[in-house]
């Protein structure tokens, strides 16, 4: 993974990320790697200038799962969903997962 990628793979690294979602948008990438939208989207994230949190589904199905329910966010894979103040306020899915409208969310929600 790529040096601004960071795994969450437990409901204690979530949970953190809730909490630092009250002082900056966070953004979390959920990704599957038997999936080729997927393989195209990390692609798109690797390109995002800024923290990376991916969600890896086969390895974390349960943590994909809370993030759905504290967020309201129906679950789908690839996946970027924006947080801020503990909610989510942006997501898009599949071929939407692009840098630059990743950008212009972050840059909204700052």
């Amino acid at each position: 993974m790529g040096n601004k990628f960071f795994e969450i793979d437990d409901r204690t690294t979530l949970e953190s990320l809730m909490t630092d979602s009250r002082q900056k948008p966070v953004i979390v990438f959920k990704h599957s790697n038997a999936c080729s939208i997927s393989s195209r989207a990390y692609r798109e994230m690797e390109k995002v200038e800024a923290d990376v949190n991916i969600l890896v589904v086969q390895s974390a199905r349960e943590v994909s799962r809370e993030l759905a329910n504290l967020t309201g966010v129906r679950h789908e894979t690839p996946q970027v969903i924006v947080l801020r103040d503990g909610k989510a306020v942006w997501n898009a899915s599949h071929f939407d997962v692009q840098a630059g409208a990743v950008a212009k969310a972050l840059e909204s929600h700052s």
